[in-house]
């Protein structure tokens, strides 16, 4: 196989044409700076499928990019298998006949998506989600405890999980660590683990928290037997919540853009949460601090709730084993494989 997209890719296999770790921005202010190094991965990617005559294109997220990367594709005759359907349900709902047009297949990882889909004529599977099978602890908590030289402490153990992106890394760890400096003001023995994605610098966070006089753990990556074992976590709004939710450990969420994205995202949105856990449950489930209500105060103020009311805490934890049981225990990767399988031997389309 062939294409574009991380190191990742490359370990499975895959012959990189065109790396796309510079160009994971989200934002439409965000996009603008970055439309040139966009751009010219559009072209290349169009002019790959042209040479190469691919027998099936997997588009994988990058809604706007593979909408038209899928265009070129389809009037070159390839069949379009889209993953991780475009959010048209959430917000430009009348876009989903123009998906239908370009592609011949959507793999869908929400369950509640596949009936809007059919109700629109667009032939949809639901794959699971990737991690739903994925995301589970492969230790005990008292061997992870005593890892990191916590077991003996009965200090609260609050997880932050600043991002991947630097945009989201400048918008948002000065906000998540004044937050914790807020918390240790009133939980002064409490402990934070950081969950370090691997595009950020480990130094670079270490000296934010030495800058709010916080003593920080670096875990480098989303460690779920790390993670299982906090009592709260602060999060931005992404497929890190659902990782959170998956392991049932009570969230805060966070969420902030330029202003300029913001304001038009909010004309656009059709649903009333952007957290996913509160997406697949169909309410507020958990707290989301949206741009201005993005602040120290609030986050604190959320996480202390959890930590000291235990009705409130074990409610959402109640909540969250419901998410689990929504998405079900189909392995969205395993399943896709299987999709794209029969695409390529004709047996659907």
């Amino acid at each position: 196989g062939i294409g574009m997209g991380g190191p990742a890719m490359r370990e499975a296999g895959i012959d990189i044409r065109f790396d796309s770790s510079g160009i994971g921005v989200i934002g439409l202010a965000e996009i603008a700076r970055h439309y040139g190094e966009i751009r010219g991965a559009l072209n290349r990617m169009r002019e790959l499928a042209r040479d190469e005559r691919p027998d099936l294109l997997i588009c994988v997220d990058y809604k706007e990019f593979n909408f038209r990367l899928a265009k070129a594709a389809k009037a070159l005759g390839i069949k379009v298998l889209f993953y991780v359907s475009p959010q048209v349900w959430a917000w430009r709902q009348g876009r989903v006949k123009t998906y239908g047009r370009i592609i011949d297949h959507m793999a869908v990882i929400f369950p509640f998506e596949l009936p809007f889909y059919e109700a629109h004529g667009v032939p949809a599977t639901y794959v699971g989600h990737p991690l739903a099978g994925k995301v589970k602890a492969t230790e005990s908590p008292a061997v992870v405890l005593a890892r990191l030289g916590f077991l003996e402490s009965k200090a609260p153990l609050i997880g932050i999980l600043p991002g991947s992106r630097s945009n989201e890394l400048a918008r948002l760890l000065p906000t998540l660590l004044s937050a914790a400096a807020d918390l240790k003001a009133s939980h002064p023995d409490v402990r934070f683990v950081v969950f370090k994605a691997p595009t950020l610098d480990r130094q670079r966070l270490l000296d934010a928290g030495a800058r709010h006089h916080l003593d920080l753990t670096i875990i480098e990556g989303q460690d779920y037997d790390v993670l299982q074992c906090c009592d709260a976590v602060m999060t931005v709004s992404g497929t890190a919540t659902l990782e959170v939710a998956l392991l049932g450990v009570p969230m805060v969420i966070v969420y902030r853009l330029a202003a300029l994205s913001y304001w038009i995202g909010r004309l656009l949105i059709k649903v009333p949460f952007i957290g996913l856990p509160n997406i697949l449950r169909g309410k507020g489930i958990v707290r989301e601090f949206i741009q201005d209500e993005a602040t120290p105060e609030n986050i604190a103020a959320e996480i202390r709730k959890i930590l000291d009311d235990p009705v409130y805490r074990n409610r959402m934890r109640e909540e969250l084993v419901a998410v689990r049981e929504t998405l079900g225990h189909l392995e969205g990767s395993v399943e896709l494989a299987r999709l794209a399988s029969k695409m390529l031997e004709g047996k659907m389309v």
